[in-house]
């Protein structure tokens, strides 16, 4: 499951204990060797499904990590390509990676630092780490970086079948992660199944994006026919009504 290169069991134990921040930090030097980056695959196919609604100009990775979806941005954005994540760790590793990024401390949550920037902003593996709750004011945020007409991309994976392996694992593991926040802290928030397309729709709606989807064909399908993933595509109206959430300062390094 890990490379050679990868964290050991004691050190992931000591990410699993931390917050989801200091975890990151900890993490970071050698996240790229385990199994939770998004795999080279899933990152081509997003692309290739992303260029026919281009062209686009300036980019936005929203929870960039070590910057594997800045990989994506570099073919489709020429003129600027920014990540933005709350892990001073996870930031050193993408700077280290992508010189030519702007890179941006901030937590999506409470705000960031951008008004009508962009063009595209897209995002990897991140979903899992906000509650339903935060979901809104993280739409939110990001509608208020997109330019009139910008669009929000990200890949989300269909729901295992009832009979799968996968489905008890996934189920599994969120119920073993609420235990754990339900006795220790600081929580560290990283669930599964929190997210599914018909509540993730609603809050983009809700935050001011008109949503559609498109299968990633290149990822294959399930035994139903169902595409494995599919692509969120969430387009800012060029003229619309304005998120709710309220905006407020973020640090930049």
């Amino acid at each position: 499951m890990f490379s050679p290169q990868g964290p050991s069991l004691r050190e992931l134990a000591i990410q699993a204990l931390s917050s989801v921040e200091r975890g990151y930090d900890l993490l970071a030097p050698k996240f790229d060797h385990t199994p939770f980056r998004t795999p080279s695959a899933l990152l081509d196919a997003t692309a290739g499904a992303l260029r026919p609604f281009g062209p686009f100009r300036t980019g936005l990775d929203v929870c960039c990590g070590t910057g594997a979806g800045l990989r994506v941005l570099r073919g489709l954005c020429p003129e600027r390509m920014t990540g933005v994540d709350f892990s001073a760790g996870m930031l050193a590793r993408a700077r280290t990676a992508h010189p030519d990024a702007d890179l941006v401390r901030a937590d999506v949550r409470a705000g960031l630092p951008f008004s009508a920037d962009f063009d595209l902003a897209v995002s990897f593996g991140a979903l899992g780490h906000f509650l339903p709750g935060e979901r809104p004011a993280l739409f939110a945020n990001v509608h208020r970086a997109l330019r009139p007409g910008g669009l929000f991309a990200f890949p989300i994976g269909g729901p295992p079948p009832f009979t799968s392996v996968w489905y008890w694992a996934l189920l599994g593991f969120d119920a073993a992660m609420r235990v754990r926040n339900a006795v220790w802290r600081p929580p560290f928030v990283m669930y599964y199944r929190t997210a599914p397309l018909r509540a993730v729709r609603d809050d983009l709606k809700a935050a001011g994006f008109s949503v559609s989807t498109v299968p990633l064909k290149d990822l294959g399908q399930r035994r139903d026919g169902a595409p494995r993933y599919r692509l969120i595509l969430a387009r800012k109206a060029a003229t619309g009504r304005k998120p709710e959430a309220g905006r407020t300062s973020a640090r930049r390094r």
